[in-house]
């Protein structure tokens, strides 16, 4: 049986991930920030040493999108040096590892989806930092390491656009949202799996995109929310990204191709639609929950 250990495991992802092998009865350690600081070489030989995962799954991330323009350095610590410094210990022991990186590794400005053997060009802080991890870990293992790219993800156990639409949609009379900006909204649930089929695959180490098939635009994903909620679409406006300032440039096309996954033969996630209307009533209970007075 497989044991897993899974860093940033109090993230969104994180969560899922844990539960997911939880439910399968697979061994898994997770360890959220506090339990491991990726960025603390030592510690991170300790823990992969004693825990002994046959595969280790990093899921942390260092810094916001925005807040890594104003600090490139600690984000790079964590997305880089942190990535690193699992990959160093996994090489000891002979383990694993399937790095979490993103779609800001791209330039943004394709049109076409990007392929897994696509050139990078990051135009943000988070998006060099990130391929700096991705680097460390194909450099140091170059014949145990899978990069996992995902983009637009959402989940019950973290803040995120679906669960900010759910939240904007009982208190505004009309939403604003972008309507040029095109992406895969992709489920985190839906992400452990295929990181589990992945790593119980004989797929070769390298890059692989796990989004939801298909595509839209952050308008167009309220408007799914709104109709999940039977609220009234006219009420979710358009506006260009031009109305909104933000320290990082947000990429005008977030569409990952899935072409990897045909040679270990997994299927990729499914039709960002299907997903969030599986996904949609643990969303919808979880942001109930939380605005539920204290008892």
């Amino acid at each position: 049986m497989t044991r897993w250990l899974v860093s940033g495991a109090g993230g969104m992802l994180g969560t899922d991930l844990v539960a997911a092998l939880a439910a399968r009865g697979e061994p898994v350690t997770g360890l959220d920030r506090a339990g491991l600081d990726v960025t603390d070489a030592a510690a991170v030989t300790e823990t992969i040493t004693r825990a002994r995962p046959d595969v280790v799954v990093n899921c942390a991330a260092g810094r916001a999108v925005d807040d890594a323009e104003a600090s490139e350095e600690q984000a790079l610590a964590v997305n880089g040096g942190g990535a690193a410094n699992l990959a160093v210990a996994c090489a000891a022991l002979g383990a694993r590892l399937v790095q979490v990186s993103t779609d800001y590794v791209f330039a943004g400005d394709a049109a076409r989806p990007y392929a897994e053997d696509g050139d990078p060009a990051p135009r943000t802080a988070y998006g060099r930092t990130k391929l700096s991890g991705e680097r460390a870990v194909l450099g140091l293992l170059p014949g145990s390491a899978y990069i996992v790219r995902t983009a637009w993800l959402y989940g019950a156990h973290g803040p995120n656009f679906i669960r900010t639409m759910i939240k904007l949609e009982a208190q505004r009379p009309t939403v604003d949202v972008v309507d040029d900006q095109h992406g895969q909204p992709t489920w985190t649930v839906d992400v452990a799996q295929q990181i589990i089929a992945l790593a119980n695959s004989t797929a070769v180490p390298g890059i692989y995109h796990a989004t939801s098939s298909g595509q839209t635009t952050w308008f167009g994903l309220a408007r799914e929310v709104f109709g999940l909620l039977g609220a009234d679409l006219s009420r979710v406006r358009p506006v260009p990204s031009s109305t909104l300032s933000r320290p990082a440039p947000r990429p005008a096309y977030s569409v990952l191709g899935h072409g990897a996954w045909a040679r270990p033969g997994i299927p990729p996630i499914g039709e960002w639609r299907a997903s969030l209307h599986r996904a949609f009533p643990g969303l919808l209970a979880a942001c109930r929950a939380a605005v539920q007075p204290a008892n």
